[in-house]
C-alpha cells in the first residue's frame, strides 16, 4: 500500500503528501477536505487522467518507487494502469530504471524506518523535490493540483541530510543500483521479478523443495521438508493457476518463523507482500498453468538464481526437459463457474 500510494503521487494521480499523511491525523484529513477543491480545478480545465498519465509520469512514478525501495507489486500495477491509459510499458522498463537509480531510502522491511517517519522528515515530496534537483524526475508533468510537479514542490522544503537518516544522498546510496530486478533464463522465459536488496546476496544456488499452492508450504515447514540452503519452489499460484495470483504472505512469514529466512531462496509464480524480503522471486512467467518451466520442477532439482547477470536457470538437461513436458496436459481450473472461472478464462500473464 506504502508503494503504490508513492507510485500513485508520484504519478501526479493523487495529492501531494497523500501517500504518507498518516491515516488519523489532521494532515490526512485537510488533504481530504482539498479533494473537493481540486476535483473542481480539474473539471474546469477540463484536465483528464489521461492527459497526467503519460510515459514520462510512469517514469517518475518507477524512478521514486525505487529509491524508497517499493515493492514487486509496483510492476503489476503500473504495467496494468499503464495499458488501460494506452500508455506502452514493460518490465524491462523497470529494469532499465533499477540499471541507474540507486536505493537511497532506510525503511522497512529491509531497513529501519517506517512510512511516518519518512512523512516527519518531508514525506514524498520531499524525496521528489530532491530527484528532480538531480534531474532524475520530469518536472513538466502535469497533475491533479492542474499544476506540474515541478509547481507542486517549489515550496517544498528540502531534506536535510544533516538531521534525518531516512533518505540517503545520491553519492552515499543504500544500493548503488535498484532493488527490483527483472529475471530471466530457462525458468522465467517470459522474465519475473526479484526484490533483491543486497543484504542478501546476489547469487543462491540450491535443491529444490516444490511445493503445489503456499498451504503445502506451510505444512512442509512445520514438518521439516525445508532446510537450510534450499530454493523453496510455490507454484500453481499465478494468475490463472490459483487463480489470481495471490500474495505469498503467509509462505513467507512461515519462513522467517521457522529461522530460515537468511538461508533459503523462494521462487513462485505468486506475488509478494510489500512486508516481504529475503532472497525472493516472483510474477514467473510463465506460470506453471501455462506449461511454464516451474510446473516440471522436481525435488532435488538443482536451481541456480543470479541476480547479476539476471537469469534463474532449472540446471538439467534439455533432454530432460523434453522428457518431462512429453505426456503435461493443462490442467483443469480450480474455479468451475461464476467469476473467478471467467477471471481465470480470460486473464492474461503477469508479465
Amino acid at each position: 500500500a506504502n508503494t503504490m500510494a508513492s507510485a500513485i503521487e508520484a504519478l501526479g494521480m493523487s495529492l501531494p503528501y497523500s501517500s504518507s499523511n498518516p491515516a488519523l491525523s489532521e494532515d490526512k484529513k485537510a488533504e481530504c477536505l482539498a479533494a473537493g477543491k481540486y476535483i473542481k480545478i480539474l473539471l474546469e480545465k477540463d484536465i483528464k487522467p489521461s492527459d497526467i498519465m503519460t510515459r514520462e509520469a510512469f517514469e517518475n512514478a518507477i524512478v521514486t518507487i525505487m529509491v524508497i525501495g517499493g515493492s514487486t507489486n509496483a510492476v503489476l500495477h503500473l504495467i496494468a494502469m499503464a495499458k488501460s491509459i494506452g500508455v506502452k510499458l514493460t518490465q524491462d522498463d523497470f529494469q532499465s530504471v533499477s540499471n541507474r537509480i540507486p536505493v537511497l531510502a532506510d525503511m522497512k522491511p529491509s531497513g529501519k524506518y517506517m512510512m511516518e517517519d519518512l512523512h516527519n522528515v518531508g514525506g514524498v515530496p520531499a524525496v521528489m523535490k530532491y530527484l528532480l534537483k538531480l534531474g532524475w524526475l520530469n518536472g513538466d508533468c502535469l497533475t491533479v493540483t492542474g499544476k506540474t510537479l515541478a509547481e507542486n514542490l517549489a515550496d517544498v522544503p528540502e531534506l536535510n541530510f544533516d538531521t534525518q537518516k531516512i533518505i540517503f544522498p545520491a553519492e552515499n546510496p543504500i544500493k548503488a543500483t535498484g532493488h527490483l530486478q527483472i529475471i530471466y533464463g530457462n525458468l522465467a522465459e517470459g522474465g519475473s521479478v526479484a526484490k533483491i536488496s543486497g543484504k542478501e546476496g546476489d547469487f543462491f544456488e540450491g535443491p529444490a523443495r516444490v511445493f503445489d499452492g503456499e498451504f503445502e508450504l506451510i505444512h512442509g515447514i512445520t514438518s521439516g521438508r525445508v532446510k537450510a540452503g534450499d530454493v523453496v519452489v510455490i507454484r500453481n499460484v499465478g494468475p490463472k493457476g490459483a487463480p489470481g495470483m495471490p500474495e505469498m504472505l503467509k509462505p513467507t512469514s512461515a519462513i522467517y518463523g521457522a529461522g530460515l529466512g537468511s538461508s533459503v531462496a523462494l521462487i513462485t509464480d505468486g506475488r509478494f507482500s510489500g512486508g516481504t524480503h529475503g532472497f525472493v522471486v516472483g510474477h514467473i512467467t510463465p506460470e506453471a498453468f501455462d506449461g511454464g518451466l516451474i510446473a516440471f520442477v522436481k525435488d532435488e532439482d538443482r536451481i541456480e538464481i543470479d541476480a547479476v547477470s539476471r537469469k534463474m536457470t532449472l540446471k538439467i538437461s534439455d533432454e530432460e526437459i523434453a522428457a518431462r513436458k512429453a505426456n503435461w496436459k493443462t490442467p483443469a481450473l480450480k474455479a468451475s463457474k461464476g467469476l473467478l472461472y471467467r477471471y481465470a478464462k480470460t486473464v492474461s500473464s503477469a508479465a
